[in-house]
């Protein structure tokens, strides 16, 4: 046996070692990042943010340069641990000063067939930021409940968008459910936040003369309705337990997250135990292909091309039209492909 014969399982036991050492280092560097990025978004004094963010950051540079190993890797992740421990602790509520219409929480009582959902929101609007905060209960008979729809609102990216579903019950009218972020008066959105413990979570139960209307009139958003095909059995299943959420958030407040607990990501938790073809894709991350992933698994109309379907679900001029009409969720599905069921 030659000597090369030898060294070749030790070239590749080196390799491996090389390999592991570099993505240990790659994972320490990142969550060394994100402890910075925490410190910075999430400590609640604000003139404590940078201070902080900027010594951790430091530290672990201090600790990498000059710390021999493995010590420098144990100091690393036990400052993570440290930094993730604190971060952990911190409690989301419902007790502060929100923006006016998303101060009050909806919540449901159930009797048999009967549920009446309580502080339905139907904003007035004058513009997106001017408007009268109103809000009804109204009893809505399971029975009925036979249709589902989902929205699809673009505001920039065509990668990424927000969703909805609105649930149909005849006669009765429909129930439209926006799962967002719970914002304090003064504060907006931000992407790089949503990622931390910034936002409360809030399911709005409204009228669609308000979440739609809000969208398609006032934000000149690119709003996209289409029917899914989903039985009657399954659709109550997912209603109920979208208001299992919404009552279980009124007593205990839950925090948004970008990327876990979104508008995407909670439909998903309500949908998955009760449908037949759920299945992960990335389109779920990057959610403004959604519509092709439902097209693929069936749910939506296939009589026409998914882009002309895409095209012809548009409603923004529907929205416009319809304003502030009673018929206003009729409106704006008359005639739209897979909704003559």
């Amino acid at each position: 046996m030659t000597a090369d014969t030898h060294a070749k399982p030790e070239r590749r036991r080196n390799r491996l070692r090389s390999a592991a050492c570099v993505l240990g280092w790659c994972a320490l560097v990142l969550v060394t990042l994100w402890g910075v990025a925490a410190l910075y978004v999430d400590v609640r004094a604000a003139a404590l943010r940078v201070p902080l963010a900027v010594a951790y950051g430091l530290g672990m540079i201090a600790v990498w340069l000059w710390v021999r190993r493995p010590l420098k890797a144990i100091i690393t992740a036990g400052g993570f641990v440290v930094v993730l421990l604190w971060w952990s602790s911190l409690q989301p509520s419902n007790d502060r000063d929100w923006q006016p219409d998303l101060a009050v929480l909806p919540y449901a009582d159930i009797a048999g067939n009967e549920v009446t959902i309580h502080n339905i929101r139907n904003c007035d609007y004058r513009s997106e930021t001017d408007y009268d905060v109103r809000h009804y209960d109204k009893t809505f008979h399971l029975d009925k409940l036979h249709t589902v729809d989902f929205y699809m609102v673009y505001w920039g990216s065509p990668a990424i968008c927000h969703t909805m579903l609105s649930f149909g019950f005849g006669d009765e009218g429909y129930a439209c459910i926006s799962i967002e972020t719970r914002k304090e008066r003064g504060e907006g959105y931000s992407t790089i936040k949503g990622f931390f413990k910034q936002f409360e979570l809030t399911y709005v139960i409204a009228d669609e003369r308000d979440l739609v209307r809000l969208r398609t009139n006032y934000r000149g958003e690119q709003v996209h309705l289409y029917r899914l095909n989903t039985p009657s059995e399954v659709i109550r299943k997912v209603f109920l337990d979208y208001l299992k959420e919404v009552n279980s958030l009124k007593e205990r407040p839950e925090w948004y997250n970008a990327l876990t607990s979104n508008c995407t990501s909670n439909i998903r938790g309500h949908t998955k135990p009760f449908a037949a073809k759920s299945r992960w894709s990335w389109k779920l991350v990057v959610n403004g292909y959604l519509d092709e992933l439902t097209y693929d698994n069936g749910a939506l109309d296939r009589s026409l091309p998914l882009a002309e379907l895409k095209q012809r679900s548009l409603i923004n001029a529907r929205g416009q039209a319809a304003d502030k009409d009673p018929e206003f969720s009729r409106r704006i599905r008359e005639g739209l492909p897979g909704f003559d069921h």
